[in-house]
């Protein structure tokens, strides 16, 4: 088999940006904004527990795993995902790693008092996918749960730093990327981006109440969206 394009091997953080680039600075200080704003709506406590959903084995950008990075109650702190990040119980230590596939966690109903995921739901699969995945974290979080994306209509899309060419119609924009050499990011499976709109329509077709999703800003734009779902 031929190799692939360049274009085609993003790194584990489907990105392909460099490390050092303005683009991952910019993602960092957003993810610290979202982390402090996960601390003050989840008001997590030191005895509560917490699981975070998708950790990746990325460990050249900054904020890659950046909830096990800032976390200060590690031994709360579970990390579950399909990449080999067992790393991460070595790097901070009190934190558990556990292979797992967020469309199917292996833990009873309300493991976790509490729920997270960052920047994982776009790479899931299909809206059908996507919700099999917002329902999972629902059913193994007693209190709260909380998932950031970017957002769909930010003007670039951060995964192939490309301006505007994600709001064409889904197929028109993954033919488009399949014509430029970026065929990965064209397979629904790899990335499926969303909006607000299509959070709140996947918690309304799961049925779920207490929804409710904060916009965090970049040069006044919605650059990514964090859900919070409430059970009481």
């Amino acid at each position: 088999m031929a190799p692939l394009p360049v274009a085609d091997k993003p790194n584990a953080q489907y990105n392909v940006a460099r490390p050092d680039s303005l683009a991952i600075r910019v993602t960092a200080m957003m993810r610290r904004r979202m982390y402090e704003r996960f601390l003050t709506v989840s008001g997590l406590v030191p005895a509560e527990t917490l699981i975070d959903v998708g950790v990746t084995s990325d460990r050249e950008y900054v904020s890659s795993n950046y909830l096990e990075a800032w976390y200060p109650h590690k031994d709360k702190l579970t990390a579950a995902g399909m990449d080999d990040a067992g790393f991460l119980e070595t790097q901070f230590p009190g934190v558990r790693f556990v292979f797992a596939d967020g469309k199917a966690l292996p833990f009873a109903e309300g493991a976790f008092d509490v729920a997270h995921s960052s920047a994982v739901i776009e790479h899931v699969g299909s809206l059908a996918e996507q919700a099999q995945f917002i329902g999972e974290l629902y059913r193994v979080a007693r209190r709260l749960v909380c998932i950031t994306t970017p957002n769909r209509w930010f003007p670039v899309e951060v995964h192939t730093g490309l301006p505007l060419l994600h709001w064409l119609p889904a197929d028109r924009y993954r033919a488009a990327l399949q014509k430029i050499g970026l065929g990965f990011f064209a397979d629904e499976k790899n990335l499926n981006l969303l909006g607000a709109s299509n959070l709140r329509d996947l918690c309304r077709d799961l049925g779920i109440r207490g929804v409710k999703i904060d916009r965090v800003r970049l040069c006044g734009w919605t650059s990514n969206l964090m859900l919070f779902l409430s059970k009481g």
